[in-house]
């Protein structure tokens, strides 16, 4: 069979039972909903295969293999790590990485979950993807895994100075900072202890990122063994999507890998936790100074295999009407009890476990809450399987797993990875991926079910109410824990090292200095794009524009598989400093308070009920050729099936037009979302501290700072404290008259037969008022550091620069690229143990950053940050600037898709970057030499344009004095 330009392959497709090679195929099934077809392939060795064809020009590749970890020591992330540095074919230190520039990828990443690790990318280029396939194929199954990979990205000694053997002894890695900073953040040592706590018997006991403690267990012998045992072809599962030939994929694999094993079997089954005879309740701490609000409690119990597509549907489902929106039964008495302020992060549905879980519970509390919110959680669904389930609710949950269903959307990951992750978990577990890709079937079951009876009342009880198999699981803040696990760390270290002799001491320097001076890779052994691959053009989908004396309209035709999207950009008139700090808050607040004649529980479930969710955002901007002036605009957003169209303007009118703020709900809100800035900063520390810094040295920054940043959370807990709720509400109000008053730019995209939508509704409430300019202040130009419950730090410098049509702006953004790839990743990552640096340049906001990640130093950093014209000064060839460029201009066009495409156009056409703007930069980039990046380098990277900033758990100022610079600190 032939698939058709409308979403089928091009490439002819096999039969059920064909032989290609060794391969048999076992499966073909249309996948109507997504306009693809499913194919299964097993072959002799046993690896199984699936493809999804389907007519998109973004190809995706990825192998998993169940790996299911006996101990804590982070093996299976480890190895995801060494796998990727240094293969057979393709033998240098790091081929994942320097593989990034000389690639026009679309997602390149390895990942390690619970009881599986996969190797996956995506990418527009034919060329690239057999690049990129080879070097994945190598990596997985004939990885070098050298012991100087191991002791780089897994543990090793090293001392403060490394060339000095008589220094302090520490504890290093790139795995074991990761870990240290990952498990420093309550939501990752929630979903650890999760796991822990319901299955005590599985793998999912252990913590297969590692845990700090237990890393350096871990010998390199023990990595080598995991590997040989658990990636085998019988071990594999792969997995393409796309036009590509299959036959030609299948003989590459053929030839590449499953020629060169025999047969080998290994059992990697997790078998069922065996059930609890009564309900637990465990502890668990974590690092924090907030004893008053920095608990969470959660309730979870264990109940149906996530590999029974039904079960999982159900639950799914379930999860949303008890969970899924602010009105929800169990939700809402959850956040109205005042116990806590958000749900718990263990809260909700997890398909990721072999038997799923289901949580429900508070965070932003008292720990002594605990039993008050478990008394909660069971007696709220009691009472909902005592009265039963309003219908509504369960049909507007049916309504939005329709819309998921049915749209193809890039956004936030790439459709073709999207279907991996939805079939890797049942496919591993032995249920059937079908049924999880194509849910028609399974909603049509449901839909009989509920005809015969209640569905989801039985399960509240079976597996709720009356289920033994339940854990209430604290994790309670500990101020004194941090500086426990240093001196713990420091104990480890003086253990494992007492019996080292001065011979292994002189091994450990000599190591720490092969590391540090380790001669540059061959880098022509891999293969690259050119630039000639790049392409120079930009999407220009048509659009119409009608215009009114208030509004103006923007319609543009998209295949969106029957759902409309609409945008209602506002830019406003000049704002007070305090409207500009009000602005994102009121973002959040407007979609969540109440409208018209709706309260914020009406409001809600009508959400639900017609739309595929409506939101708020405020934005920032400024022109192509003007850093100074920034322009603000809010942006209500919301999609539909075309159906509901017409419910969805109804809707938009009514939130833009006359939101209900209320006093009770904007005290639930502030203290939400305090408690996710909280919980979110360390996971983050990189962005805030880059905008830390670069609040010093640009006015678009210096608002995102205020609004987004430490600040904004200074703020926040400020108003959380002052409980000035009906003062806030008034401010809301005249914030409200102020938005009304501009003039509108509405834009819809969806099918040409569903473009005739009725926007009079919402063109006719604006005022017309033009747009204005702000010209926000600058923070000091003094170092920032602000100090959290982190044992690692997040370093930052920022400069400012030239806007976008400047002659200088594609020079500094391929600069960027340079310097993270050949020089920072290098510095911080390979030599400091970091888990990340960077570089980056915003050609739109004319900021260029540099920062680390997880990183175990800070003085080191900002040394090595003040190293750039040295190592620019050295020798750099043909090789480093074209990969700089490709990576640059992958930038400069990202993957969108019909529900993004037209309205990325029309925006950026409304703000200035035009197409023949854009097109312009790219053939500018092209252009860039060796001379100009070291140019601008000298030009703009100076200390006289740098602001510094850092985010870590201890005071900066005595690593940073010979680097002399002096941190104002601050404690957040």
């Amino acid at each position: 069979m032939t698939i058709s330009e409308q979403g089928h392959t091009q490439a002819p497709l096999p039969r059920v039972g064909q032989r290609l090679g060794r391969y048999t195929v076992e499966r073909v099934e249309a996948l109507p909903d997504t306009a693809a077809t499913y194919v299964e392939l097993r072959h002799d060795l046993g690896s199984r295969h699936i493809h999804i064809a389907r007519a998109d020009e973004n190809a995706a590749f990825a192998v998993t293999f169940p790996t299911v970890p006996k101990d804590s020591t982070g093996v299976p992330h480890i190895l995801e790590h060494i796998a990727l540095m240094g293969s057979r074919k393709y033998p240098v230190s790091d081929p994942f990485f320097a593989m990034i520039p000389r690639s026009l990828n679309t997602f390149m990443n390895a990942m390690t979950a619970a009881d599986w690790t996969t190797y996956l990318f995506s990418t527009r280029n034919p060329s690239d993807f057999q690049n990129l396939l080879g070097i994945y194929l190598d990596a997985a199954f004939f990885p070098r895994l050298s012991r100087f990979s191991f002791l780089r990205d897994g543990h090793r000694f090293e001392n403060t100075d490394p060339a000095d053997k008589t220094s302090e002894l520490k504890m290093q890695g790139v795995v074991y900072n990761e870990m240290k900073g990952a498990m420093a953040s309550p939501g990752a040592v929630m979903y650890k202890a999760l796991g822990k706590a319901l299955y005590p018997d599985l793998t999912y006991a252990n913590n297969s990122g590692g845990e700090p403690a237990n890393i350096p267990e871990l010998t390199h012998d023990a990595l080598k063994a995991f590997h040989a045992a658990h990636y085998h072809p019988s071990n594999a599962f792969f997995y393409s999507y796309g036009q590509l030939p299959l036959t030609d994929l299948l003989g590459t694999i053929e030839r590449e890998v499953m020629s060169q094993f025999g047969p080998n079997e290994l059992d990697v089954q997790i078998p069922d936790q065996p059930n609890f005879e009564s309900p637990r309740r465990q502890e668990v701490r974590y690092p924090s100074t907030d004893r008053e609000r920095g608990a969470q409690v959660v309730v979870a119990w264990k109940v149906t295999p996530t590999y029974q597509a039904y079960d999982n549907l159900k639950w799914s489902v379930l999860s949303e009407v008890l969970l899924g929106n602010p009105a929800a039964p169990l939700y809402k008495p959850l956040i109205d009890s005042g116990l806590g302020s958000a749900l718990a992060d263990g809260s909700g549905y997890h398909d990721n476990f072999r038997e799923a879980a289901f949580g429900a519970g508070l965070k932003g509390l008292s720990a002594e809450n605990a039993p008050k919110v478990e008394a909660l959680v069971l007696e709220t669904l009691a009472q909902i399987e005592r009265e039963g389930l309003d219908d509504e609710l369960i049909d507007s949950a049916l309504h939005q797993f329709e819309i998921a269903q049915r749209e193809v959307s890039n956004a936030g990951t790439p459709y073709a990875l999207k279907l991996l992750f939805a079939v890797v978990n049942p496919w591993l577990y032995g249920g059937d991926p079908v049924a999880s890709l194509n849910l028609a079937a399974e909603l049509e079951k449901l839909s009989a079910e509920r005809k015969a009876g209640r569905v989801f009342e039985p399960m509240i009880r079976q597996w709720l109410l009356e289920n033994p198999h339940r854990v209430t699981l604290t994790l309670t803040p500990d101020p004194a824990m941090q500086d426990q696990q240093a001196e713990a760390e420091r104990a480890m270290v003086a253990r494992l090292g007492a019996g080292l002799t001065d011979a292994d001491r002189a091994a450990i320097v000599e190591d720490a200095l092969a590391l540090q001076n380790a001669p540059a890779d061959d880098h022509s052994l891999l293969p690259s794009l050119g630039l000639d691959d790049v392409t120079l053009s930009v999407p220009r989908p048509a659009y119409t524009h009608t215009a009114s004396s208030s509004a103006d309209l923007y319609c543009a035709a998209q295949p969106t598989g029957g759902l409309v999207y609409l945008d209602v950009q506002l830019p406003l008139p000049e704002l007070s400093d305090d409207q500009l700090d009000l602005l994102p808050f009121y973002a959040y607040a407007v979609t969540r308070n109440g409208a018209a004649d709706m309260d914020e529980v009406a409001l809600a479930r009508r959400i639900e009920a017609v739309t595929g969710g409506i939101s708020a955002s405020a934005g920032k901007g400024s022109s192509p050729d003007d850093l100074g002036a920034v322009r603000t605009s809010l942006t209500f957003s919301g999609k539909a099936l075309a159906r509901n169209a017409g419910a969805l303007v109804d809707l938009l009118r009514a939130v833009i037009a006359e939101p209900k703020f209320s006093d009770e709900r904007l005290s639930q809100l502030v203290n939400q979302r305090v408690a996710g800035m909280r919980s979110g900063i360390v996971g983050n520390g990189s962005a805030y501290a880059a905008t830390l810094a670069g609040a010093q040295i640009s006015p678009l920054e210096a608002l995102d700072e205020r609004q987004g940043g430490f600040t904004a959370f200074k703020r926040l807990q400020a108003w959380q404290a002052g409980g000035q709720w009906a003062e806030l509400r008034a401010r809301l109000e005249d914030l409200t008259a102020v938005i009304l008053a501009a003039r509108a730019r509405i834009a819809l995209s969806a099918t040409e037969n569903d473009l005739d939508l009725d926007l009079a509704p919402i063109a006719g409430l604006f005022g017309g008022t033009a747009r204005q300019t702000s010209h926000p202040a600058l923070a000091p130009r003094t170092p920032q550091a602000r100090t959290a419950d982190t044992p690692v730090a997040y370093n930052a410098v920022a400069f400012a620069t030239v806007p976008f049509v400047h002659a200088d702006s594609p020079a500094l953004l391929a600069l960027s690229k340079l310097l993270r790839t050949e020089y920072l990743l290098k510095e911080l990552r390979e030599k400091g143990g970091a888990y990340g640096g960077s570089a980056s340049f915003d050609p739109r906001s004319g900021v260029f950053s540099m920062s680390s990640y997880r990183d175990p130093h800070i003085g080191r950093t900002f040394e090595v940050f003040s190293g750039v014209a040295d190592f620019l000064g050295g020798e750099l060839s043909q090789r480093e600037l074209t990969e700089a460029l490709l990576s640059a201009s992958r930038q400069l066009d990202p993957l969108l898709s019909a529900d993004s495409l037209a309205r990325s156009r029309i925006f950026s056409d409304l703000a200035g970057f035009s197409a023949d703007l854009q097109e312009d930069y790219k053939a500018r980039l092209m252009r860039v030499t060796l001379d100009d990046l070291r140019r601008v380098q000298a030009t703009y990277l100076t200390p006289s344009r740098a602001a510094y900033a850092t985010l870590s758990g201890r005071d900066p100022n005595p690593e940073t004095a010979a680097q002399q610079l002096t941190f104002e600190v601050q404690s957040i």
